[in-house]
């Protein structure tokens, strides 16, 4: 059953990342990639804070199965970031490609602590 609950979280959670990422690009007019950006910060305060509110036992295993391993994992996208970075550091843009994985690791950081700080506080144990 939990393979199911993170498949169906997965089909929701990459159409969802591919729509987030072109609709934030679009939108900029910028050869920085904030849609990508936009989609992994995002996914880990959404992470972060559903994990928070597990610890405190406020959120069952299904739905940490289907939004935080299915979804989550699914909107969230590692390897574009990384393929975002060398491209644009290849093409000339290094201050760009290392602001992008500095913003990157530290938004995502960043959310992903306030996420488990704030579901925890709605859930406490």
């Amino acid at each position: 059953m939990t393979f199911l609950l993170v498949a169906l979280g997965g089909a929701v959670g990459a159409p969802l990342r591919f729509l987030v990422d072109r609709w934030v690009q679009i939108r900029t007019d910028s050869v920085f990639p904030w849609g990508t950006l936009t989609v992994n910060v995002t996914g880990s305060f959404v992470l972060g804070a559903l994990l928070g509110a597990a610890a405190g036992g406020g959120v069952p295993d299904g739905v940490v199965a289907a939004v935080g391993i299915g979804l989550c994992g699914a909107f969230t996208t590692y390897s574009t970031f990384g393929y975002e970075t060398i491209r644009l550091a290849t093409d000339g843009a290094r201050r760009i490609a290392l602001a992008n994985a500095l913003v990157s690791v530290a938004a995502g950081l960043t959310a992903a602590w306030l996420g488990v700080l704030l579901g925890g506080a709605a859930w406490p144990g």
